[in-house]
This record gives structure tokens, sequence and C-alpha cells, in this order.
């Protein structure tokens, strides 16, 4: 059973890819990078049903929602609440096999969804309060829905990139193009004109190489089929 996996940046693909780099191709994972396009995730996760994939993953970095949570941390979703307060779980018996192979390597709780960049302090408060969920990214309430519509397996697994503690740096929302790549020129140049935020961008590079770091290391775990019985 092929699984699909929707990332929202091209490092996340990387991470997710590496484990069955040396699979023939037919075996592979199917992965699909969002970017920063609303709807993105949705119309990815339903591309990857039609070539063939018989359950979707939302995998990537996160918002931490929850104070306790640090970059690096995991977070096994147990739920997805979309930003209208639907709730969709994830597949039982898919998560009690990740939970097993994790082996308290990540938190389990929910995961909420945002259409947006939560980005400061405050927004991540708010959310925390009225969703009650662990982190927040903005792909994973979109996969849900495809994978909820088409009556296959879901799951989410993500990593803490940005605490609860911190507001994101407005140089680094420049950083993140449309299709998943990074614009290191774009950050530069807003940079220069906030040249005060170059210590909390400095802080959330080395927190993203962090958060990607432990992003391949559960990949490397888990197994092409991450998780998944196969």
């Amino acid at each position: 059973m092929r699984i699909g996996i929707v990332v929202g940046m091209a490092a996340e693909a990387a991470e997710a890819a590496a484990p069955s780099a040396a699979l023939a191709a037919s075996l592979r994972p199917l992965v699909f990078v969002a970017g920063r396009r609303p709807g993105r995730a949705q119309e990815g996760a339903r591309q990857l049903l039609a070539q063939g994939a018989a359950a979707l993953l939302s995998f990537g970095v996160a918002g931490g929602l929850d104070p306790t949570l640090k970059p690096g941390d995991a977070v096994l979703a147990s739920a997805v609440t979309a930003p209208d307060g639907m709730a969709i779980e994830t597949d039982p018996n898919w998560r009690r096999r990740l939970e097993r192979q994790l082996a308290g390597r990540a938190r389990e709780g929910a995961i909420a969804g945002a259409d947006r960049m939560i980005a400061t302090r405050a927004e991540k408060a708010a959310l925390a309060r009225t969703s009650r969920a662990l982190a927040v990214d903005m792909e994973s309430h979109q996969v849900a829905r495809a994978a909820a519509a088409a009556g296959v397996p879901f799951m989410a697994l993500r990593v803490i990139v940005d605490g609860a503690e911190r507001d994101l740096p407005r140089a680094a929302l420049a950083g993140l193009a449309p299709d998943g790549t990074t614009r290191p020129f774009a950050v530069v140049a807003r940079l220069l004109l906030r040249p005060w935020e170059l210590p909390r961008l400095a802080a959330l590079a080395g927190d993203s190489r962090r958060a990607l770091a432990a992003l391949g290391r559960l990949a490397a775990d888990l197994g092409p089929a991450f998780g998944l019985l196969v």
C-alpha cells in the first residue's frame, strides 16, 4: 500500500523521501509540496490519491501552541481541527502502530489547522484556547478533509519549529516561496528594513535546522511506510 505525503516545504519533502531513496520508484511514497498557496494541500492530496495513494500523511514542521513543547519535539495527531471548528480524527490503527514505534518520542494530541501563518504569541495563545490543540500548521486540516472525502486512512506527524512563546520575525515570513522553496534574498531584503530582527531570525534558523533534523530521524526510524500496515 503506497502512502501519499503532503508537506509544506521542499526541505520537508527531502526528509520524507530519504528513507525510500533505495526503493524502486513504484514502491516509494508519493510526495506533494504545498508551499504557501491556500488550498494547495487539499488539491495536492487529491492528486496523490489519483496517482494511487491509499492513505494520506501530513508531515513536516509546525508551530507550538502548548508552551511545554520545544523546537524539535514531535506531535502525533489524535485529530485535526479545521479553522471552521470541524474536527477529523486520525486513523486509530495507524496511530496505535506509530505510538508503539515512537515509544514515547512524540506527544499525542490535536493539531489545529490554519489558513494563514500564526506568527505571534498572542495568536498562538488565542488558538490554543479555542482549539485545545498542541500545535498548528497550514496543511494538516486540508489533507484530513481530502482523506475523509475519499474514505482513506489519514495521519499527521509534525515537529515543532517555533514555540508558543515566540513571535516569528516578519523577515522570516518572506522566506517561503509559493512552491515551497526558500527565498533567502527576500529574507535579506526584508531584514535590511528590520535589522533589529537579526538575533531572532538567527535563533529561528537554528531551531529550523533542529526541527528538520528531528523530521529526518523520524522518517528514518519509521521507514518508507511511516508505520502504516502494508
